[in-house]
């Protein structure tokens, strides 16, 4: 079969089954890219995903096709990765697409919004619904070209340093709270900051915040916050289910041979599926890890969800009216998370929670005839 048409094929499981390496042509060109990470290197899930990403590259081209991965602050800030892209400063980058909502609010649609479709929902939307397609649409006036790459997983709800019991602890908290999520915390009262990975833990120890989130146990207990606050809070109710994404310049993108195409686009839904199971297989441990130190988890009282979804609602509704990017991808995002969730609703949520309520124990014994 001639090589590009297997490429294009193949998909992701073909190209690593096959080995596409030794077929790689000797004429095929030598390219070097730089990607520009948000994220700290001493993160492995996230600031891994490009790492692993980059290594399926290379390793599919027979290392013809090499891009070397920098760390937020390496190249430049960690918030500065969409103008380096847009700019052709670097060929791509690799971040949370809600950093950026300051240029426009559907920045975060390809991320999280509060009370927004949950991991599965998400790539549901990216790969089958209309996802890709908007979202593609939209980039093309920064001159991007998108590849989700990367999942978390529903989040945790912070560290705070006090409780909260109720909406009224939410007012004036000065909480590091991820791009768009800020909006909504502020419509309850919060004040909202956003500060890059590497510098929340000195924010929070110094007391110029009084709460932070991050992702989940894994990354926040390598990143420290349990030994400056306490109160572990859940759930994440602004980010279900934050999709990280490759950018990629629309001019470097244009100048790849088909082949190296097919393989940027393997590469990234690899890493894609890879981040969230090391999530999810790691922060169970890591959980217990942090209970064992001291940390006390609570749940969210419903009272303060009820408000912020009630709060996410009338902002989309006030976005809707004011910015018509935000409107084409919102009403088609909102369709899907409504016929998702009725979905969901009859089988995962039903069977998760007979399962995570402990009652599908085995039993000991047969149980014994009156």
């Amino acid at each position: 079969m001639e090589r590009r048409k297997f490429l294009q094929n193949a998909g992701l499981a073909g190209i690593l089954a096959a080995g596409v390496a030794p077929a790689v042509h000797a004429q095929a060109p030598a390219i070097r890219w730089r990607l520009a990470s948000s994220f700290p290197k001493a993160l492995d899930t996230i600031f891994g995903a490009a790492e692993v990403f980059s290594k399926i590259v290379s390793d599919s081209t027979g290392g013809k096709f090499n891009i070397s991965v920098h760390a937020g602050g390496e190249l430049m800030p960690a918030f500065g990765v969409v103008d380096g892209v847009q700019q052709g400063t670097v060929e791509c980058c690799h971040t949370a697409p809600y950093y950026f909502f300051g240029k426009d609010d559907t920045f975060a649609i390809d991320c999280a919004i509060p009370f927004g479709l949950n991991s599965r929902q998400m790539t549901a939307w990216m790969y089958q619904g209309n996802g890709m397609k908007l979202m593609r649409e939209f980039y093309a006036n920064y001159s991007i070209v998108n590849f989700p790459m990367g999942n978390t997983g529903a989040q945790m709800g912070g560290w705070y340093r006090k409780e909260i019991r109720s909406i009224k602890d939410i007012q004036g908290l000065k909480m590091r709270i991820g791009g768009f999520g800020g909006k909504v915390l502020s419509a309850i009262g919060g004040v909202p900051q956003n500060i890059p990975g590497g510098e929340v833990y000195q924010a929070l120890e110094k007391g110029t915040i009084d709460a932070t989130e991050w992702v989940g146990p894994y990354d926040d207990e390598k990143l420290g916050f349990y030994k400056v606050a306490k109160h572990y809070y859940y759930p994440g109710w602004w980010e279900g289910g934050p999709q990280l994404t490759l950018m990629v310049n629309q001019k470097a993108y244009d100048a790849l041979p088909a082949d190296y195409k097919a393989v940027l686009a393997a590469a990234a839904s690899f890493a894609h599926v890879d981040m969230q199971a090391k999530y999810d297989a790691k922060n169970p441990g890591a959980l217990k890890s942090l209970v064992s130190k001291g940390t006390k988890l609570h749940a969210f009282d419903k009272s303060i969800l009820v408000a912020a979804h009630t709060a996410a609602m009338d902002l989309y509704s006030d976005l809707s009216a004011k910015n018509p990017n935000w409107k084409k991808v919102y009403e088609d995002y909102a369709a899907f998370r409504d016929d998702q969730n009725l979905w969901f609703r009859f089988t995962e949520a039903t069977f998760d929670n007979f399962m995570q309520t402990g009652r599908n124990a085995p039993a000991k014994g047969k149980a014994k005839k009156k």
